[in-house]
């Protein structure tokens, strides 16, 4: 009896001909909430103590009983006193007592053991994702660095012809078609690496305006032609200070996220503003900091949110979404370019009423823009320092050979480290610079730049790519005080850069 009272698990034993409940354990009241002294006696029909959430449960174990079949650990869904559905597990056995046919009934809730199976299939799945995500951000990165040394060919070689071309040729005007399909190809490698979430960050100063509107045909091919993508910029814009890549897949995830939110069919909202915020929107928005901002806000007509899915749409992995149509990655991306540019972001939705994402950057101060300005207005000059280049793709180190030389540049120009290494330890004159590209059979950019100083001290390097940012910060590249120019370059960001690195 001992043990019968203070087992884990609820136990009742039931009268099979009337179901009269004749006992019930400790277990009972822990489970079901009923006191046992209020339920022996009654039936295990009465109302009162009916714990079967589906009827039908019931029904099945009566028949099974009756078959003379023994249930074991089967699952159903059970109610207590406070009437909320819960899992559980029940076994019920025929018994005898006394000579009279009873029903001993064993329940165990699962709740517990529910909730911890679903945090791991949860987990599971968002390890899939993850992993799902790596293999696209590393075929994106291979991609691009192939496409961008192909393109560093297309577009320094346009440029340079262009130089040796009247504008008043025919031939001008057709190659500098090739020079803006180039750069815009360029611009398309750039946004693969935004969505893959691996390329460099280079905030610039910049107008949203212009930085939006550059990006709404791609953004249109995103949502599809059913949604109409409404643009409306505001007058005399603050300037801010973000890279332009993030601006892209900030709108992106906004507005593949707006797009589903309508069943591919509505009107998107991307809207503009200078706004100042004081004490009292504080107030209301407490992860705020009053001040001047430029607003940024993308408005939909879709289903719109409740209150418990607002609060964790910012949550990496978190998804309304049917299975496999979603990664869980867009919003909490979209927070971290933010955050990581000093603003904040603000959303308003109700079910039904749509839902509008309010991105708040800091202004950016005209003071410091115009000597940012009045730097890149600067003449862009060459010099007569000696340039040692590696390059293994033989097409890019024949432009950067040319670029150089047309900039006034001795040029030492070498197909792979190992050359390049040996040709440092013979040469006899003074070199420079080390332009150099950071992955190369053999030895790396680094690795060689390391070997060339112990024969040239005081060398300088710039390293270039076409790799992705988490490619080169393997090599150790990307790290502070390191020089380094993305592929592909025109002639005059090399010079621009060049000279940077040698007056440094």
């Amino acid at each position: 009896m001992k043990i019968f009272m203070s087992a884990p698990y609820c136990i009742a034993i039931t009268r099979m001909k009337d179901g009269l409940i004749i006992d019930a354990n400790l277990g009972f009241e822990e489970t079901l909430g009923w006191k046992r002294q209020e339920a022996i006696g009654t039936r295990a029909t009465d109302p009162r103590f009916n714990f079967w959430a589906e009827p039908r449960d019931r029904e099945l174990m009566i028949e099974d009983l009756k078959a003379g079949r023994e249930i074991i650990q089967r699952e159903f869904q059970f109610r207590g006193s406070d009437g909320v559905s819960r899992p559980g597990i029940y076994s019920a056995r025929p018994i005898r007592i006394a000579g009279e046919a009873c029903l001993i009934f064993i329940l165990q809730d699962i709740t517990n053991r529910k909730r911890l199976e679903e945090e791991r299939q949860k987990l599971e799945h968002q390890l899939l994702q993850a992993q799902k995500m790596d293999a696209i951000g590393q075929l994106a990165g291979g991609i691009a660095h192939d496409f961008n040394n192909m393109l560093t060919v297309i577009v320094g070689n346009t440029e340079m012809a262009l130089n040796r071309v009247l504008p008043s040729e025919r031939l001008h005007e057709a190659l500098q078609d090739i020079l803006n399909a180039g750069k815009r190809s360029a611009d398309l490698t750039r946004q693969l690496l935004a969505f893959a979430r691996k390329q460099p960050v280079s905030p610039r100063v910049l107008d949203l305006n212009d930085t939006v509107a550059g990006i709404l045909k791609m953004l249109q091919r995103l949502i599809g032609e059913n949604i109409t993508l409404v643009w409306m910029p505001g007058h005399e814009l603050w300037q801010v200070r973000i890279d332009p890549s993030q601006v892209d897949q900030l709108l992106a995830n906004l507005t593949v996220n707006a797009r589903d939110a309508m069943n591919k069919a509505g009107e998107i909202i991307i809207r503009t503003s200078n706004t100042i915020l004081d004490e009292a929107y504080l107030s209301a928005h407490p992860e705020s900091v009053p001040g001047e901002y430029v607003q940024l806000a993308v408005s939909d007509e879709g289903c719109g949110m409740e209150s418990q899915t607002l609060a964790n749409i910012f949550e990496p992995f978190f998804t309304t979404k049917k299975e496999g149509t979603g990664t869980g990655l867009g919003l909490a991306t979209v927070y971290g370019i933010v955050k990581q540019n000093g603003g904040f972001i603000s959303v308003d939705s109700e079910p039904g009423q749509g839902t509008t994402f309010r991105i708040y950057l800091p202004r950016y101060r005209t003071e410091v823009l115009e000597a940012e300005v009045h730097k890149a207005a600067t003449k862009v000059q060459g010099g007569t320092e000696t340039v040692l280049i590696v390059e293994d793709e033989e097409s890019v180190l024949n432009l950067g050979k040319a670029m150089l030389e047309k900039l006034g540049y001795k040029v030492l120009a070498v197909k792979g480290s190992g050359d390049a290494l040996r040709l440092a330890m013979q040469y006899t004159g003074n070199i420079d610079l080390l332009l150099t590209d950071v992955v190369m059979p053999g030895i790396n950019g680094r690795e060689l730049a390391e070997g060339i100083s112990g024969v040239k001290p005081g060398l300088k390097c710039l390293y270039m790519s076409g790799y992705a940012a988490d490619v080169i910060g393997h090599q150790g590249i990307l790290e502070e005080g390191i020089h380094f120019i993305p592929k592909p370059f025109s002639l005059d960001d090399l010079a621009v850069k060049i000279r940077e690195v040698l007056e440094s």
